[in-house]
């Protein structure tokens, strides 16, 4: 794997014990380039961006632009789209990154849980890459973040892929109830049982790796209590702007969720589409699965069929791009 860092502005990231908190994060990236590596023929690249004393890491693979940005789920990590990698390595520079506190990148301890420090952090990161307008493929929450920046900062997107992608309106209150439960479970799970006693091959390795800190763990916390938190907030922004007038694909899974609430779903989906002028939707035969984000398990795309529509509500399998997409979050 090759490594790449940006130096301007070099400071020690977060905290006085600098070294150890470093080395740290870079291992949980190598973990995580190392799982992603066997997948992608010519392997990744490693990237990493000062952020203020922090840093933001990702994985990236492939060549030629626009370069493809990938925004993992609510409370997700990089590793998280290890299925679709490969294939889109191929057509396309790929980069996978962390939020802050996620998988490698440092926490943010100076700014907390808010809109503005993932999308500031997006924004960097596009800015950084220095290839002119991305594409945003953004599952879930990432899909909500990645409208965000599109409302804010329209120069820098070239198109949207939102997979299943969150929305304000959505806050099923049974399914945020049962979300909470397992997540609480799955990330007290990870606490108890140290990334050091787990067997198995890179990926599980690199999974373990990816929730193994403290910090991580309280970060995906965070992110699933900013979801509900953010509402209104994510209300107001969506009724003062509209997407820019550039391709926008939205998908949406066919299964997962009861009939009610996926008629619910689908009509929020379809409003998305309605607020791009470019906007379309696409389905696929597969249907989609759900899981709160300490449950995932890589594993190779399904075989999927596409059909588009563009400019009225469909549906898509989300797990096309990430085989877990979360409800809620």
């Amino acid at each position: 794997m090759q490594k790449t860092e940006n130096k301007q502005n070099a400071q020690e990231p977060w905290g006085t014990q600098d070294t150890q908190d470093t080395r740290a994060m870079r291992d949980v990236q190598d973990a995580i380039g190392q799982a992603l590596a066997e997948r992608v023929p010519g392997g990744v690249r490693q990237g990493e961006l000062d952020r203020g004393g922090r840093a933001l890491r990702w994985v990236e693979a492939g060549r030629g632009g626009p370069p493809v940005v990938l925004l993992a789920g609510c409370g997700t990590s990089s590793l998280t789209w290890a299925p679709v990698l490969p294939e889109l390595a191929a057509h396309s520079r790929v980069v996978a990154y962390d939020r802050a506190g996620l998988g490698a990148s440092d926490p943010d301890r100076v700014s907390g849980p808010s809109l503005e420090s993932p999308t500031g952090d997006l924004a960097a990161l596009v800015e950084h890459l220095g290839a002119g307008p991305a594409v945003l493929v953004g599952h879930s929450w990432g899909g909500q973040l990645a409208q965000l920046l599109a409302w804010r900062r329209p120069e820098l997107v070239a198109g949207l892929v939102l997979v299943d992608p969150a929305h304000e309106e959505f806050q099923p209150p049974a399914i945020r109830a049962a979300e909470a439960v397992l997540l609480r479970v799955g990330l007290l799970r990870a606490a108890l049982t140290p990334a050091a006693r787990r067997a198995g091959g890179t990926v599980a390795r690199a999974e373990a790796a990816v929730e193994a800190h403290r910090h991580q763990r309280l970060t995906v916390l965070d992110e699933n209590r900013l979801t509900a938190l953010a509402v209104s907030e994510l209300r107001q922004r969506r009724a003062a702007a509209r997407l820019p007038d550039v391709p926008v694909t939205v998908l949406s899974a066919t299964d997962g969720l009861p009939g009610a609430m996926r008629a619910r779903w689908t009509v929020l989906q379809s409003h998305v589409v309605a607020s791009a002028a470019k906007g379309r939707t696409s389905s696929c035969a597969a249907p989609a699965t759900t899981s709160t984000p300490t449950t995932r398990r890589p594993s190779p795309p399904p075989s999927w069929r596409w059909s588009s529509t563009p400019g009225r509500a469909g549906t898509a399998d989300g797990g096309a791009l990430n085989p877990w997409p979360d409800s809620a979050c």
